[in-house]
């Protein structure tokens, strides 16, 4: 009995850690598709493939490497 009265404190700890970055991966997941969408609609995309450029470039401006 001893063990367990020894181990659980690191166990609960290590609990709430797990929680934690758990749910940071989450929020960071659902901000990233969150913000995919945010960027299809306002480019007019909507449904367009990840990684898709939202616009073409510009070959008018030097260094614009949009879509390349």
């Amino acid at each position: 009995m001893e063990y367990v009265e020894v181990l659980a404190p690191t166990v609960v700890v290590a609990l709430i850690f797990w929680f934690v970055v758990r749910s940071l991966f989450r929020v960071d997941r659902n901000e990233r598709r969150a913000e995919a969408e945010a960027d299809a609609r306002a480019a007019g995309t909507h449904g367009a493939a990840p990684g898709s450029p939202a616009r073409p470039a510009d070959p008018d401006i030097p260094g614009d490497d949009a879509g390349r």
